[in-house]
């Protein structure tokens, strides 16, 4: 059986030539193509390919959009993303679960493995800024859980509220609770980090990339 492919992306001319690429391999089928992440989702969810090729950046919804969609339905498809490697968006979609990552100006017999690797059931992350983003959220999820044996649940939301230029009353509105409370709250992030202050939050914060 050869395997099944929906691709995705937004440029008809690259959107050709990744099915140029794919229509010469014998152990390789597109059965659809889209060029909105709308239409890749329906792609996917009405012909259930083994492997969905998806650009990032896509427009109506984006790559992560649908990704974050396809988690929440039982589907066999895999996913192998393109992205031009921004980080941010890679963390995500890595987090998310994707089985391979393919830098866009990366050789396209690289995608080929791709495909076939996740199709094996296996992970592909290409080196270098899918490498880096990998390193970054799991340096970032070793912090977070440092944070978190330190402060209360509570805590944390208030510190990255705080952190990110709220004041005390507004941070009080969005959590219905009193300003007394937050600053109570506060005294105790404070105390536990050893830190004076809410530039000092701040900082720290940036330092373990968890704002």
């Amino acid at each position: 059986m050869p395997i099944r492919l929906v691709l995705a992306d937004d440029h008809p001319i690259v959107l050709d030539g990744l099915a140029q690429l794919f229509v010469h391999e014998p152990d390789c089928e597109v059965v659809a193509r889209a060029m909105d992440g709308e239409r890749a989702l329906q792609a996917v969810r009405e012909h259930r390919p083994d492997i969905l090729v998806l650009d990032m950046r896509m427009p109506i919804k984006s790559g992560l959009t649908v990704l974050r969609e396809l988690m929440r339905e039982p589907l066999p498809t895999r996913v192998v993303v393109l992205t031009a490697a921004d980080s941010v968006d890679l963390q995500e979609a890595i987090r998310l679960g994707v089985g391979g990552v393919v830098l866009k100006d990366m050789a396209t017999g690289l995608l080929l493995r791709a495909v076939r690797e996740v199709h094996a059931g296996r992970k592909w992350l290409e080196r270098g800024s899918a490498t880096h983003a990998v390193d970054t959220m799991r340096h970032r999820m070793t912090a977070l859980q440092q944070f978190s044996e330190i402060l209360t649940l509570r805590e944390i939301e208030i510190a990255r509220m705080v952190a990110s230029g709220l004041r005390n009353s507004a941070v009080a509105t969005k959590l219905r609770i009193t300003e007394g409370t937050v600053k109570v709250h506060l005294h105790n992030v404070y105390e536990k980090l050893g830190i004076d202050g809410r530039m000092a939050l701040a900082e720290y914060l940036r330092s373990k990339e968890i704002e």
